[in-house]
């Protein structure tokens, strides 16, 4: 891929080409593996990692803690036992049902030493939406827990439960031998599942290569410390950014805490306990942290930083998380299932004091920002699609060619469904969802410019805004507002307050006070459950 910013055409500040409309990694070019040679992506981090000693996981709860050379045994002795007891081979797929916990990470490291793909859900999931994510991705054995393994049809091999003693027996047999097994780049590694929240979930192929090449940009951009960083990641493994900071933190030997359970109180605390450098939240954990008093007693001397991914964090509440915290670093990242994780990040302090943005673009890797009427590239400062392309790209959906072909277009290119714009120093910035938007008398009105907006407002928790039909004007934006417990805030005052601050069309019209807002693991909000519930014919 040609990554040169050298080229003629290429803006230095911005990686913008005038020539063919892209631009281009502003991060020096990465020497990957050469595709053709065998390599899992769990061999490839661990012939990064470089600490035998060094802590690798810590429980939460019990504070138990695995070294690198545990870890590394144990991924062994487990790939072992599932080699030589459950005969899965290279391609099968293996289910995993569970939450987080520090057998996860020995599992999937394992699972890809075998070439097994892993297909992780979420346990909370009911029995029909477990079975439709069955049904997808055909997988020959599940690892669950005494908890949820009811939930699950029967499949060719019994289920492993990953709490039970004969799984700790698996992963600490010592009798058994290894046979290495040769799994290409290309094989499937994971397929995980979107978030749906625009439809039905939908089983993305992500392959040994896509995170070999996104764990390698971690590598790159590692900075070396007098002992390991400290991450508390509240996100489920499960979903892709669990699933990718695991690779990048043995990669980069890190220590990493894992919480079975988010909740903020106990990550607080989790925080103080085990001195946690740095954190990674879903947004609405940073809104909570900036405008609630849950942090009061907690001792976060220890933190960092603090990064955000999932949505797009308003200015208003980075800044009341700077006045805060002043000395915790707050950055944000961009990327998708179908990307493998990240594809923008901040990686140095220069890039992460850049507020409102979402980082530059990985390395290897190229965007485009298209307007969605006429296809045509745009220059910095200007709003479209954005289009990714590179090798953290997914090879599409399983089973489902025609949300493939609507996804990935010729020459490689992902069409994310996001509008947004990168500005004249390769920045990125989300503005929303195409789908998402709002339009109100053909005006185009983006509901996560409102929600910051009303996030600002200090009686306002939380809040959502969706579009609500309406004859004449075809849609009306409608606020969906947390208050603070002692709040009196009325419907009036929250309508003022919006429209001293935006252009008429962009008004809210109609606001309804509910007492949270419905959002994904990963923070999004569930605009289709708020539509569900309250729009007409339901009482607002």
């Amino acid at each position: 891929m040609d990554n040169s910013s050298s080229s003629s055409s290429v803006d230095p500040n911005s990686g913008f080409s005038s020539k063919t409309k892209t631009f281009h990694s502003l991060r020096p070019p990465l020497l990957l593996p050469p595709i053709s040679s065998p390599l899992s992506a769990a061999s490839y981090t661990l012939s990064l990692q470089h600490s035998t000693e060094a802590t690798a996981f810590m429980d939460s709860s019990t504070g138990r803690r695995i070294s690198f050379s545990d870890f590394q045994q144990r991924v062994v002795y487990l790939a072992s036992s599932i080699q030589n007891t459950l005969r899965l081979s290279r391609n099968d797929v293996a289910f995993v049902l569970s939450p987080n916990s520090t057998h996860i990470p020995i599992l999937y490291f394992s699972l890809l030493s075998l070439g097994v793909v892993i297909s992780p859900a979420n346990p909370l999931s009911t029995e029909s939406e477990l079975l439709r994510q069955i049904k997808l991705t055909k997988p020959v054995i599940a690892f669950a827990t005494s908890r949820n393994f009811q939930k699950l049809p029967k499949l060719k091999h019994p289920t492993v439960l990953i709490d039970s003693p004969e799984f700790e027996l698996m992963m600490t047999n010592t009798e058994l031998k290894f046979e290495t097994v040769e799994v290409n780049q290309s094989d499937l590694a994971a397929i995980m599942y979107s978030s749906g929240t625009t439809g039905e979930v939908k089983g993305v192929k992500l392959t040994h290569r896509n995170f070999i090449a996104s764990t390698a940009n971690y590598y790159a951009q590692r900075r070396e410390r007098d002992s390991p960083a400290v991450m508390l990641y509240t996100v489920p493994l499960f979903h892709v950014f669990g699933f990718h900071y695991v690779l990048k933190s043995v990669a980069v030997t890190e220590t990493v805490v894992v919480m079975e359970k988010f909740d903020l109180k106990k990550m607080l605390k989790t925080v103080e306990d085990f001195r946690v450098t740095q954190l990674v939240v879903a947004p609405p954990v940073v809104v909570a942290m900036a405008k609630g008093s849950v942090t009061h007693g907690y001792d976060l001397s220890s933190l960092e930083a603090v990064g955000s991914g999932g949505a797009s964090l308003g200015k208003d509440v980075m800044q009341a998380f700077a006045d805060k915290f002043p000395k915790i670093i707050l950055f944000q990242g961009y990327g998708l299932t179908e990307t493998s994780g990240a594809a923008f990040r901040a990686a140095t302090a220069e890039e992460m004091l850049r507020r409102g943005s979402v980082g530059r673009l990985l390395a290897n890797t190229e965007a485009k920002i298209v307007d969605p009427d006429t296809g045509i590239g745009l220059p910095p400062g200007e709003q479209g699609e954005l289009w990714i392309k590179g090798p953290i790209i997914m090879q599409g959906y399983i089973g489902d060619p025609k949300s493939t072909s609507e996804t990935l277009m010729p020459g490689g290119w992902l069409r994310t469904g996001d509008l947004c714009y990168i500005d004249h120093h390769g920045y990125l910035f989300v503005v929303d969802r195409l789908k998402e938007l709002i339009k109100y008398k053909g005006y185009q009105v983006a509901p996560a410019e409102l929600e910051q907006l009303l996030q600002s407002h200090p009686e306002i928790v939380d809040a959502a805004v969706i579009p609500y039909p309406d004859e004449e004007a075809g849609q009306l934006p409608m606020a969906f507002v947390v208050r603070h417990p002692q709040s009196t805030l009325a419907k009036e005052q929250v309508i003022d307050f919006i429209s001293k601050q935006v252009a008429p069309y962009k008004k809210i019209r109609r606001v309804a006070f509910v007492n949270s807002i419905p959002k994904s693991s990963s923070g999004k909000i569930l605009r289709k459950e708020l539509k569900r519930i309250h729009l007409p014919g339901s009482k607002l």
